[in-house]
């Protein structure tokens, strides 16, 4: 597998960089405004990449996004985007680009967290409204977007398996007034070098159901995106996440 690596200087950069050394993948090229030295050519801008690779992984930020998917476009290649903080617009050009080639977009790569969200939704689906719904996920104190792509996507699992009608609310300050059956609470925690926690909490009367998941490193991370980009080059067209690449180990 030959891949081409956004964020290559970054922290999650440079355990994609190990990860794949120890997979016997290849990171032809790196993308990055940081200028460090690798054991691979690296470029300011995915545009100027000449090397020719399988895959595009994407582990730079969402402000990147326009210029990564026009390049995949053009030359007909998979990405994976590990990026978070997406706005409305940056995820319809997503579904767009997703008509035309293989996209790979999920909140969080691990493989403990994506069995955590089909928990969740089972849970949800048996406890129902007569338990209230927290989530609350505590990060390092760099992360710039609040809350995680990996809480949105607990909440929407959690959501599903409730139906479908509950609304996210984000933090709580002054008087909010009483609780709302309708609400999922999400709650962000941003210190130190946490490398991720989430906590999805069930209250109901006179008991409390809690799942969680601890990140130790982020090479949890870099090891799946890497799954993820083996699996998804010569997959068609379409936007796929992690519960297409679990599918296979259902049977």
């Amino acid at each position: 597998m030959k891949i081409i690596l956004c964020g290559a200087c970054g922290r999650m950069g440079k355990n994609v960089t190990e990860a794949a050394a120890e997979r016997g993948a290849t990171i032809v090229a790196g993308v990055d405004i940081v200028n460090a030295p690798l054991t691979y050519p690296l470029y300011p801008s995915l545009a100027e990449v000449k090397e020719q690779a399988d895959v595009v992984v994407d582990f730079s930020s969402a402000a990147g996004l326009k210029e990564h998917l026009d390049f995949c476009l053009a030359k007909k290649l998979p990405i994976v985007l590990a990026a978070t903080g997406f706005t409305q617009d940056d995820l319809t050009k997503i579904d767009e680009a997703a008509k035309v080639i293989p996209v790979f977009k999920t909140g969080n790569f691990s493989l403990g967290i994506n069995l955590l969200q089909m928990l969740a939704k089972k849970a949800a689906q048996i406890l129902g409204d007569d338990f209230d719904v927290e989530i609350v996920e505590r990060h390092h104190h760099t992360k710039k977007d609040a809350p995680s792509g990996t809480a949105l996507m607990l909440a929407s699992s959690v959501n599903e398996g409730l139906g479908g009608d509950k609304e996210n609310v984000y933090g709580r300050h002054g008087m909010v007034g009483e609780r709302k059956k309708s609400e999922i609470g999400i709650h962000a925690v941003r210190g130190g070098t946490i490398v991720g926690e989430h906590e999805v909490m069930f209250a109901g009367e006179d008991e409390i159901v809690t799942l969680s998941h601890s990140a130790r490193s982020r090479k949890v991370f870099a090891v799946g995106a890497l799954r993820a980009a083996q699996w998804l080059i010569g997959k068609p067209a379409g936007l796929y996440d992690m519960n297409d690449l679990l599918a296979q180990f259902a049977n």
